[in-house]
């Protein structure tokens, strides 16, 4: 059983509502657990009225927060003459081929986002065993084997989320930081939650949105009105 700190229970008794907060109120609860020493992460979770043994109805994709994730993020590429300078000159943290893919699996790991062209999938796949269990390999779907290596580059570097549900049917992404100014963080929520009601999958019987939550690194976990 996860052991709380007696400050994290002390918020959880004196702050928390059993009832769903407007999305403005929850934000501003949650400004207010802003005490501890480093900037926390803010993240939300949706419990979706999926089956997530269904194919048809897995919910999965990206957006680019519309204040991004305060934060910027280490993306390397796969790539090669000018795709690769153009990689690079997008601010790519590294670029490489069959060099980078050896450093990857000497161990290191030290980046958020891989991305790689078309062409590059012939070194990139052996390495599926270990990128794909940390969420890091590339894929068509997610966008990241792609020929914009730019594009994608920029985007990733300006604030953009991957998500897909899990095997419970909720799906966890991060939304900000708690130093962003409230109306930053409800652009951001509101950003990812209208995106999430547009992706509803057609089989989708009854409630789709079932619960929403929000929640800081060292905070409870405030429900919002879904």
């Amino acid at each position: 059983m996860t052991k709380h700190s007696k400050r994290f229970r002390k918020d959880l008794s004196n702050k928390i509502s059993d009832e769903p907060q407007e999305l403005e109120q929850g934000v501003e609860l949650l400004k207010s657990f802003d005490t501890a020493k480093f900037d926390q992460s803010v993240e939300i979770a949706i419990r979706l009225g999926i089956d997530p043994k269904q194919a048809d109805q897995i919910v999965r994709g990206s957006l680019v927060l519309p204040n991004g994730i305060g934060k910027s993020q280490r993306v390397i590429v796969f790539a090669k003459g000018d795709l690769a300078d153009a990689a690079q000159q997008a601010g790519a943290d590294e670029v490489g081929q069959e060099e980078l893919a050896t450093k990857i699996k000497g161990g290191w790991l030290e980046f958020d986002v891989c991305i790689a062209t078309p062409d590059m999938m012939g070194i990139v796949g052996p390495l599926g065993k270990v990128l794909g269990p940390r969420g890091l390999m590339p894929s068509p779907r997610a966008g990241t084997v792609t020929p914009e290596v730019a594009k994608i580059v920029q985007e990733y570097k300006a604030g953009k989320v991957e998500f897909r549900n899990d095997s419970s049917g909720i799906i966890h992404t991060l939304v900000g930081k708690l130093s962003f100014d409230s109306q930053q963080l409800v652009e951001n929520i509101q950003a990812f939650l209208d995106l999430i009601v547009g992706m509803k999958p057609i089989a989708v019987k009854g409630t789709y949105l079932k619960s929403v939550s929000i929640s800081a690194t060292m905070s409870p976990g405030i429900r919002i009105v879904a």
